[in-house]
């Protein structure tokens, strides 16, 4: 079988020109201009970066591949699901206003923002699968609607799956509030009483009857009855809902390839990954700590398991940044060249491209081709 091509440029830009020129080109030299966009719908999946964050990609990159593909006749939109846990991207408008804080709107990026999931995180379209692990996948409507889909990734460490790259984005990403549940848990919510101040919203949210209520008001969920869709966590302004019982991490990355594929089958994608700001968490993290490796440069492919085997490759003969949190395990440990296992011991994301490979999303052989 013939190796899977990843584009690769560094982050040198000689005087008379700049990176977003530079993202033009590999991506142009990585054949997006093959896939016919003229008067396509285009899903640009992206991360906003949960606000308190600074290492999320900046918008200028996102308007670069809005600019580059709308010149090739595409109807683009940048995109996002709502967030399982608490935070500032939970709903829809929490959402849109933690992009617009982070410097995405269409007067920066040159198209709309749609949260694919709606306003609560219920708005998803079920795509058969027939999976190892997933049957059928719950992904945002939006995302399913588009005609062509591009995922635009920041490659980082993850403490769950060893890093984030475009497999995570567009697996765990892609999916509505039930679709991470589905991913992140075996389990289903529980109500901290605490937090609870017996509005009774959930229960509107419920459709299994699932939530009852005791003498203080209180609400509790009944696990016989609750199929663990997640609606009532997003429906609750008091945070008091939360999922329970973590999956083993293994079983998350391949739940994770298994998403990514449903939502990428049958139509036209493509794959760009930014290998910079290389943060040890996620940027769904309200900080970032400093990066662990120097920036490494711009990837593009049409197979996103090659895309992150060479992202993970690049970074891990990179050496540690001085004073990072890589380079302070490495002299507690003298751990080895794989950075991300350095950083989450208890992480193995070989894993997460192991069984992608498998299921038929991509290959983890590839050929890297440098773009100057």
């Amino acid at each position: 079988m013939e190796k899977s091509k990843v584009y690769f440029s560094d982050m040198r830009a000689l005087p008379g020109t700049n990176l977003q020129e530079k993202l033009e080109k590999l991506i142009r030299a990585a054949g997006i201009a093959n896939i016919d966009f003229d008067g396509k719908f285009t899903a640009i999946k992206i991360h906003f970066g949960e606000p308190g964050n600074l290492a999320f990609l900046r918008p200028n990159w996102a308007k670069k591949v809005v600019d580059t593909v709308k010149s090739l006749g595409a109807k683009p939109f940048l995109t996002d699901c709502n967030t399982l846990y608490v935070g500032r991207r939970k709903n829809a408008l929490e959402h849109l206003e933690a992009a617009y804080e982070n410097g995405y709107s269409p007067f920066s990026t040159g198209c709309h923002i749609i949260i694919a999931d709606g306003l609560k995180g219920t708005d998803e379209t079920v795509v058969p699968l027939d999976g190892e692990y997933v049957k059928e996948a719950k992904i945002g409507t939006a995302i399913m609607d588009a005609d062509i889909f591009i995922s635009l990734n920041h490659f980082k460490g993850h403490e769950a799956t060893g890093f984030g790259g475009a497999i995570k984005n567009i697996g765990m990403g892609c999916g509505s509030r039930a679709g991470k549940m589905e991913q992140h848990y075996s389990g289903k919510p529980v109500i901290d009483k605490e937090m609870c101040r017996g509005c009774r919203i959930c229960t509107k949210n419920c459709a299994h009857d699932a939530i009852s209520f005791d003498e203080n008001r209180k609400a509790s969920i009944d696990h016989n009855k609750c199929v663990g869709c997640g609606r009532c966590i997003g429906a609750c302004a008091f945070d008091a809902i939360a999922p329970s019982n973590d999956s083993a991490e293994d079983d998350l990355n391949r739940k994770m390839a298994e998403y990514a594929l449903a939502v990428v089958k049958g139509r036209p994608h493509f794959h760009i990954s930014l290998v910079i700001d290389v943060s040890p968490y996620c940027d769904c993290h309200a900080e970032n700590d400093v990066a662990i490796i120097p920036d490494v440069g711009m990837f593009a492919s049409f197979d996103p398991v090659a895309l992150d085997q060479a992202c993970a490759d690049a970074c891990n003969r990179q050496n540690a940044m001085a004073g990072s949190m890589l380079d302070d395990k490495i002299k507690e440990c003298g751990c080895g060249r794989d950075h991300f296992h350095t950083i989450g011991p208890n992480t193995n994301w070989a894993v997460q491209l192991e069984h992608a490979e498998k299921i038929g999303l991509g290959q983890r052989e590839y050929e890297l081709i440098e773009v100057k």
